[in-house]
């Protein structure tokens, strides 16, 4: 059992990609979990972990302060995941976007507070830092966020830090890289996801840009992250931020990446101007400093991950399939 005590965790957003990941291995971990998302993308992606009796599901709108607040109740620690999570799915509803990812959340801590939960732990975003020259990004560079979504990951990681009401509960921030890799509610919107699809089934990579540095995770890495900061002693984390990431690359390097791992030379590779300028190299010295945390897979485990799956019938129709992007379901839905 985790040497902090915690037995009972509140997951936000735990039927998202890296929530579905995640919640598994907290339960392989010990304990119990009670997970507060609209499964916008389905329950089905626990698998035999719903059958759990550690496991609970709550469908709710975080933006429903009241329910919120009682399902907090008997909460140790709160991982919060739940967001809009791409800038796509953002510009779709701003509105929708401001009152997920911030309005809901100064009501979202208090319900931790009120509660008496003893670590929060909030899942912003590398995002924060923009377009940066230097050649290592670390957790305390100048954030220079460049769209709403950026913007409002650094908006709530102000707020938390700033509150003075917090009767001892530990903050703690976290800036995850780009996530890769497959989890049973698989993301083909994030970059290396979706340039193995487009490898593996049109046999052509197309690359926007290219030469943009983007850090990556591989989503293996991320949930051994969260599980670290749960065990984490409050002196370490608490009040702090760090960057979490392993390999800075250029789209171009990612689009080689995926043509080598999978091991056929003939995937054509078509270069495509973009508008997308971000481009930072992450540092995440910081973690392993603290806490001892390395990174244990690569991109390539990543890729090969998604491989494995598309070729073992786990990914059916990659692109008509509405559940692999977040902007297709939800405009599927007509989410508002």
């Amino acid at each position: 059992m985790n040497p902090n005590g915690y037995q009972q965790l509140l997951v936000t957003g735990g039927g998202g990609y890296v929530g579905s990941a995640l919640v598994p291995a907290l339960l392989d971990a010990g304990y119990r979990v009670r997970v507060l998302d609209t499964f916008w993308y389905g329950k089905h992606v626990f698998g035999d972990y719903a059958k759990r009796p550690e496991l609970e599901l709550v469908e709710l709108d975080l933006r429903d302060s009241k329910r919120v607040g009682e399902a907090m109740k008997g909460v140790d620690a709160v991982i919060h995941l739940a967001c809009i999570s791409n800038d796509p799915s953002f510009e779709l509803n701003p509105n929708l976007g401001k009152s997920i990812n911030y309005d809901c959340f100064a009501g979202l801590v208090d319900g931790a507070v009120n509660a008496g939960v003893k670590r929060f732990i909030y899942a912003s975003s590398s995002s924060i830092y923009g377009v940066k020259e230097e050649p290592d990004v670390r957790e305390d560079a100048a954030p220079l966020p460049l769209t709403d979504y950026s913007r409002f990951k650094l908006d709530c990681e102000r707020d938390l830090l700033a509150r003075t009401d917090v009767r001892g509960m530990d903050r703690v921030i976290i800036r995850p890289a780009t996530v890769c890799g497959y989890a049973p509610r698989l993301r083909l919107d994030l970059s290396v996801n979706i340039l193995t699809i487009h490898a593996l089934v049109n046999h052509k990579i197309r690359i926007f840009g290219g030469k943009q540095l983007r850090p990556n995770l591989n989503i293996k890495d991320m949930v051994r992250a969260y599980l670290t900061f749960l065990a984490a002693p409050s002196a370490k984390v608490d009040r702090e931020a760090f960057n979490v990431g392993f390999q800075n690359l250029a789209i171009e390097k990612i689009a080689f990446l995926v043509r080598d791992t999978i091991g056929d030379q003939t995937i054509e590779l078509e270069y495509t101007p973009s508008d997308d300028n971000r481009s930072y190299h992450v540092n995440s010295d910081k973690v392993k400093r603290v806490l001892g945390f390395e990174v244990q897979y690569g991109i390539e485990d990543a890729i090969q991950s998604i491989v494995d799956a598309y070729r073992a019938g786990k990914i059916p129709d990659p692109f008509k399939n509405t559940l692999y992007s977040n902007i297709k379901r939800m405009q599927e839905l007509r989410i508002s």
